[in-house]
């Protein structure tokens, strides 16, 4: 199904359904669709709620991570949002990382899914190979275990992205603000629940990533999930909502 796309301010967001609220956070070529199967679960008993970030609207100045979570932080006021769940695949997950940080009274837990903030082997530095749709292809695929999943019209949206001089830019300096801003001496604080879902077949950030936030953040559980690459929720999303609502069911109260 598709989704309505509101607008509150100067915040685009998407939102379904009631009960305790999750917020969901997407990646650096994070579109809605990655989310699909994720809100047809969640929708029937929490309020599912998606802003979407402005990876191509900042200044170059702001186009970090910091300035993206600034931006979250933002949308949570405006919203009038707490204690709430929080989501994040690939960047999405390093922004919600330092929301949270910053924020830890409002947020109830906290699910990482392929994320950055230690380490992953960037696509930034090298991916915008403008005019080159096999190369992009070829890229997109990587993202997961089995290629097909990188289907025609999510391979058209990435190409579409990096032809854009001002949008592939922003990518690199997205991707570059990743690698620097390390979290690795910070995690110890956050005493929420985390849960960890990653796919043992992730390329872009590693199994040995997972372990390491595993051993860094003092409340995470990890979960693997075999056959999978970088973005679970939309590779094996019924797998991948089961763990989520085991999770989510122990932090209700």
């Amino acid at each position: 199904m598709d989704y309505e796309v509101r607008q509150s301010g100067k915040f685009k967001y998407v939102e379904e359904g009631t009960g305790e609220p999750i917020v969901l956070l997407h990646g650096l070529f994070g579109a809605l669709s990655n989310f699909k199967d994720l809100i047809d679960h969640f929708r029937h008993s929490y309020r599912v709620i998606i802003p979407l970030l402005p990876l191509y609207d900042l200044s170059l100045i702001e186009t970090s991570v910091s300035g993206l979570a600034r931006h979250v932080t933002k949308f949570i006021e405006h919203q009038k949002l707490e204690r709430f769940h929080l989501l994040g695949n690939s960047l999405g997950g390093h922004i919600g990382l330092v929301y949270t940080l910053k924020h830890q009274n409002m947020v109830k837990s906290i699910t990482l899914t392929g994320s950055s903030g230690l380490f992953e082997n960037g696509m930034g530095e090298t991916y915008p190979k403008r005019g080159n749709y096999d190369y992009v292809k070829t890229k997109t695929e990587l993202t997961f275990y089995d290629p097909a999943v990188a289907t025609k019209d999510l391979v058209d949206e990435v190409f579409e992205i990096v032809n854009s001089r001002l949008k592939a830019l922003k990518i690199i300096a997205l991707a570059r603000s990743a690698i620097r801003h390390n979290l690795g001496d910070e995690l110890k604080e956050i005493k929420i629940p985390v849960c960890l879902i990653w796919g043992l077949n992730d390329t872009i950030t590693p199994p040995m990533v997972a372990e390491e936030f595993h051993k860094l953040l003092p409340t995470s559980e990890l979960h693997w999930i075999d056959k999978c690459g970088h973005a679970p929720m939309m590779e094996v999303p019924k797998e991948f909502n089961e763990i989520l609502s085991s999770f989510l069911e122990k932090c209700k109260g």
